[in-house]
């Protein structure tokens, strides 16, 4: 016999050496927990550092058209990383233009935005931590802006077509006997005049590039951005 008492021995099962009852488990059993489609869902989209931004903070900013100007390296899927970015941060583009500058092996993309100035500013910041985008910012509300745009019209009242097209200062591209094209350069403005004149006759296709811009003057259009000229290329900010 080992003489010891049943006082002695070892708690089991979730007992206490005391021989007290187990604590009760707090949480609710598998059957009482909310489902998926029950359960509270958090709201609003995250931030740079991942935080969620409350919807009703984020309202209280109105939200403004803004162009922003980027000047990148031309790296194999630089625009896809850019555009992938904003769009990922739910961030609200409208048009998105890229091209070459004056000075080779250098972009510029020019992306028309609808945000919050805090909206504007972290696409701003989050793009410039990008490796190929040498310098990025919002361009002046002064800006020289200007868009293309190709239309398909029918061609049911060809002399009509072409006196709407020399108006806003439209070229035709091609007249055949069913359809015209027009191209139609312009600020914003003259080009939503233009569409709307040309949709008497019909509009069959069109295409339309978005804005793009240039600061007025010795502006530079991006930060730090020097003139082609000068040959020295704007380098990336240390």
């Amino acid at each position: 016999m080992s003489g010891d008492s049943p006082d002695s021995r070892p708690a089991t099962d979730g007992g206490s050496a005391s021989g007290g009852a187990p604590e009760a488990d707090p949480r609710p059993a598998p059957s009482e927990q909310p489902g998926p489609e029950e359960r509270d869902h958090p709201t609003g989209r995250r931030n740079l550092e991942g935080i969620r931004i409350d919807p009703v903070v984020e309202a209280e900013h109105e939200s403004r058209r803004a162009v922003i100007s980027a000047l990148v390296e031309d790296e194999p899927g630089v625009l896809a990383r850019v555009s992938g970015l904003v769009s990922r941060r739910q961030f609200n583009i409208e048009s998105l233009t890229v091209g070459p500058t004056t000075v080779e092996g250098h972009s510029r993309i020019t992306m028309v935005v609808e945000e919050t100035d805090p909206g504007i500013d972290q696409i701003e910041k989050q793009m410039s931590k990008l490796k190929p985008v040498i310098s990025v910012g919002e361009v002046s509300g002064n800006a020289v802006t200007a868009e293309l745009v190709l239309l398909k019209v029918e061609a049911d009242d060809p002399a009509a077509v072409h006196a709407v097209a020399e108006m806003y200062d439209g070229r035709t591209l091609d007249a055949g006997p069913r359809t015209i094209t027009v191209q139609l350069t312009g600020d914003e403005a003259r080009i939503d005049d233009a569409l709307d004149a040309f949709r008497q006759f019909g509009i069959i296709e069109i295409a339309r590039t978005g804005q793009t811009a240039l600061a007025r003057g010795d502006t530079p259009t991006a930060p730090g951005e020097k003139p082609g000229t000068a040959g020295e290329p704007t380098t990336h900010d240390d």
